[in-house]
């Protein structure tokens, strides 16, 4: 799948959104990509993940035993590439604010775990999801994203795979562009701010 045509995924679900957006990393930014908008049918999140699946070096593919993504964002994506790996897909959560497994999840130690998101901006959720995982006793071989926001920038520790590279600008909250500055902040992100 070409970035054009995955970009035409995000238009055709409306998933691409204008406006002025804080984003869970704390910065802001004139556009946002809504993923559960573009993971809400299940063709589209099934070829997608297919897609991003495909990303994937042969060496690092053929290792996966689990999938783990962080709720709330990754839960589709993770479970859809957990389809298309043929492995068993799981999420971590915060309860308490920390990343953890429950609902009976559990790993078995040393198994080799793809750590898949929707969308990376900093790594902080994917950095947090890594060490709940290795916490739990999993190993994180490689992790997967449908976008990168990073501008390739983000550095989370293993190979990372994502789909399409999205490289909106995104402001620290005292250096807004005049545009932004006179307008709110809409918050669509899942992660509460600190």
């Amino acid at each position: 799948m070409t970035e054009q045509e995955v970009l035409a995924e995000f238009r055709a679900s409306k998933a691409l959104l204008e406006g002025h957006f804080l984003l869970s990393s704390g910065r802001h930014s004139a556009h946002y990509l809504q993923c559960a908008r573009v993971l809400m049918n299940p063709d589209r999140a099934a070829r997608l993940a297919v897609a991003l699946a495909a990303t994937l070096p042969h060496d690092i593919r053929k290792q996966i035993q689990k999938v783990v993504s962080p709720a709330m964002g990754g839960v589709i994506i993770g479970q859809e590439m957990g389809r298309a790996l043929q492995v068993d897909a799981m999420f971590v959560e915060r309860p308490e604010g920390t990343f953890e497994l429950r609902r009976g999840f559990a790993l078995e130690p040393g198994d080799k775990v793809l750590m898949v998101e929707d969308v990376v901006t900093t790594g902080k959720s994917s950095r947090e999801a890594i060490k709940a995982i290795e916490a739990a006793g999993g190993k994180v071989v490689a992790a997967a994203s449908l976008v990168d926001r990073s501008a390739g920038a983000v550095d989370l520790g293993v190979p990372f795979f994502p789909l399409v590279a999205i490289n909106f600008p995104t402001y620290d909250p005292d250096k807004l562009p005049p545009e932004l500055a006179g307008t709110p902040a809409i918050k669509p992100g899942s992660r509460a701010q600190p």
